[in-house]
């Protein structure tokens, strides 16, 4: 009965989206242009497939040429005047890099472009924000869960059809190394029977070091020994749960929360509670997480987070060689300020 419901849900949402997409691929709803060059970042499924470590790295490629960057995003979850968990750790990641979040995402972006100067914009989350005119779109999939069960929402985790890959200059498969080649191969060959032209990249995510929350960085050989408790409220648990093993991590305790959960007292004291139970030596969880606890101790357990980079495994050249351009053209731009 469950099943039958969602796929008569399906079909509204599906046509919907397909209608919408039209409009604007016909012109019947127009996209709006700004002064600068704007690079999109995105996904076609729900849930995490690693977009805050991408926009991390294309945002620290575009620094190094000596360009004004600025990410701007919708802002889900965040607080009136705060940013969100992903706003509040890419803005500690990358501390020149100003963050503007705003349900308006062409508002947004002339506000970077006025207010910060900005000669790029990176749009985080925008695939299905079709407003906002952009000169490379860049789709993450997730080497774990690709193609969200194949259907679109709610039946599945699509966004929408397969078929919205073909917008796309870049494709990325984040997590790749935690798949087979054969495995690999295969997503691949699906996303170019609906999108042969963008180019084809894969990503790792590589985990660095331990971060806690007084900004003190540990080894990540401290996971190796003793009991550690895990946790997390991200998209996709599992992707986090497997970097933990591959930090030969001796995980004695996992739990999960919803993605964007907003911890409460009571998390705080269940988790303290689940410390003493357990007997564990440590917690981990997400830079994520961690933002959104503020605390450098749970209970009797410090805290700490893994600090993940962007690798990219398969691509790279040919992802810099698409950039260069539109890196150039955003150094054309001056302002009052030049």
């Amino acid at each position: 009965m469950t099943r039958a419901g969602l796929r008569l849900a399906e079909t509204p949402y599906s046509l919907a989206t397909r209608l919408r997409n039209a409009a604007f691929d016909r012109g019947w709803k127009p996209t709006l242009h700004v002064p600068v060059p704007v690079v999109s970042v995105g996904n076609i499924t729900t849930g995490g497939t690693g977009k805050t470590p991408m926009v991390a790295w294309l945002a620290r490629w575009f620094r190094e040429r000596a360009i004004r960057v600025a990410i701007v995003s919708r802002g889900y979850g965040a607080q009136h005047g705060h940013l969100n968990d992903e706003g509040i750790e890419l803005e500690q990641m990358l501390p020149d890099v100003p963050h503007v979040q705003q349900p308006d995402r062409v508002a947004g972006a002339l506000m970077a472009i006025e207010e910060f100067t900005s000669q790029l914009i990176l749009l985080d989350d925008g695939f299905q924000h079709r407003r906002l005119a952009r000169d490379f779109d860049l789709v993450l999939i997730d080497a774990l869960e690709p193609f969200g069960y194949g259907h679109v929402l709610p039946r599945g985790l699509l966004r929408e059809s397969l078929t919205g890959l073909a917008r796309a200059q870049a494709i990325a498969l984040s997590r790749a190394d935690l798949v087979d080649a054969a495995t690999r191969d295969q997503i691949r060959a699906t996303v170019q029977r609906h999108a042969p032209q963008p180019i084809w990249l894969e990503a790792k995510h590589r985990p660095a070091a331990l971060l806690n929350s007084l900004g003190e960085s540990a080894p990540l050989m401290a996971l190796t020994t003793g009991r550690w408790g895990a946790f997390c409220g991200i998209g996709n648990p599992e992707g986090f749960r497997r970097t933990l093993e591959d930090c030969d991590c001796q995980l004695a305790a996992w739990r999960t929360f919803p993605d964007h959960h907003a911890y409460a007292r009571d998390d705080v004291e269940s988790l303290a509670q689940w410390v003493r139970q357990e007997q564990l030596t440590g917690l981990v969880c997400t830079r994520k997480d961690l933002v959104k606890l503020a605390t450098d101790r749970l209970g009797d357990a410090p805290l700490w987070a893994v600090q993940i980079g962007l690798e990219l495994t398969q691509g790279g050249e040919l992802l810099e060689a698409c950039l260069s351009p539109i890196a150039n053209a955003a150094l054309q731009f001056h302002t009052d300020d030049d």
